[in-house]
């Protein structure tokens, strides 16, 4: 048995407001219980949840000791719960992140995000617990631009964490994506090599045929998929994976993304009426050459997103 006394606060609200607020795990049906049988009383009474609480009365509560337990408040509880989850395993999750959603903090965004969501949804499924994991926080291992939409990877511990970084970087995880151009390329396919260079004052990049001192070399791999309207969809795989490669990249040879404010055709942007780059990062392969570690299983594995919103099927869906 426990006593709680109202204080100026607290007064003047309703007994079911009060316990809804102090208790907030104890479901309505189970205080209506309390209340009906006796187990929680104002003054010594029964009372109806109705009843409006007056400063100096004391409640009389026979109730579990677990609704007494404060529950810490996290930041990411505040963030959405729209998560789409394209593959789970102990180790990792695989998200398609949409057009629109942030994938990490920062000065405009902090409340919402990618890595909050994930949070979120793994603390209210049990799989993390900010108490007990001092030491390790789960984590994107990929980010993508707030503009494009695609499959990111999160790490659920730190030993995925540290493997899946490490496979980035040595590039035994292929990142494919799909996207929609001016024109149609000649060759259909093509790998090609140039050098990009980037402004930090504008976040603009440009690039050149040749190398040069400020520049870092890029390996765009392109094939055509289709083409009508003067459009092209097509499957890029990066190589490298610079700051806006893709998007300067197929600029660089005359056939810049549909919807690109930055790099695009603003006329063809205007006649399609798109206002956000025919960007995705559609598909997923692990290819590891090196041991993996605990994500050996892994290994030859491919994912992918089918509901690219401007390609069905591999094939132009533009309205």
């Amino acid at each position: 048995m426990r006593t709680l006394s109202i204080g100026k606060n607290d007064a003047g609200q309703r007994l079911d407001k009060f316990l809804s607020k102090r208790f907030r795990t104890m479901p309505k049906s189970l205080m209506c219980k309390y209340l009906r049988t006796k187990y929680i009383k104002v003054n010594g009474k029964k009372v109806q949840p109705d009843v409006f609480l007056n400063e100096g009365d004391v409640l009389t509560l026979y109730i579990r000791d677990e609704f007494f337990e404060e529950k810490k408040s996290y930041d990411f509880l505040k963030a959405g719960k729209d998560l789409s989850v394209l593959y789970e395993d102990e180790n990792l999750l695989l998200l398609d992140k949409k057009v629109g959603v942030i994938a990490h903090q920062d000065n405009r965004y902090d409340s919402d995000t990618l890595n909050l969501r994930v949070l979120r949804y793994l603390y209210e499924k049990g799989a993390y617990d900010p108490e007990k994991d001092k030491a390790f926080t789960p984590a994107l291992c990929n980010r993508i631009d707030r503009n494009t939409g695609g499959i990111v990877i999160a790490a659920k511990n730190a030993e995925a964490l540290r493997i899946v970084n490490e496979k980035i970087r040595s590039r035994e995880i292929q990142k494919y994506y799909l996207c929609v151009v001016k024109g149609k390329p000649d060759p259909t396919h093509d790998c090609m090599t140039a050098y990009l260079s980037k402004d930090e004052d504008t976040n603009t990049v440009s690039v050149s045929d040749r190398a040069r001192e400020d520049a870092k070399e890029i390996v765009t791999e392109y094939t055509v998929l289709d083409s009508k309207d003067g459009l092209s969809l097509c499957e890029v795989l990066l190589h490298t994976g610079r700051t806006h490669q893709i998007r300067a990249h197929m600029a660089h040879i005359g056939h810049p993304l549909l919807g690109d404010e930055k790099y695009g055709d603003r006329r063809l942007n205007a006649k399609y009426r798109m206002k956000r780059q025919a960007l995705y990062a559609y598909k997923l392969r692990f290819c590891f050459s090196s041991p993996a570690g605990n994500l050996e299983y892994l290994n030859d594995k491919e994912f992918e997103v089918n509901d690219v919103w401007f390609a069905k099927n591999r094939e132009l869906n533009i309205l």
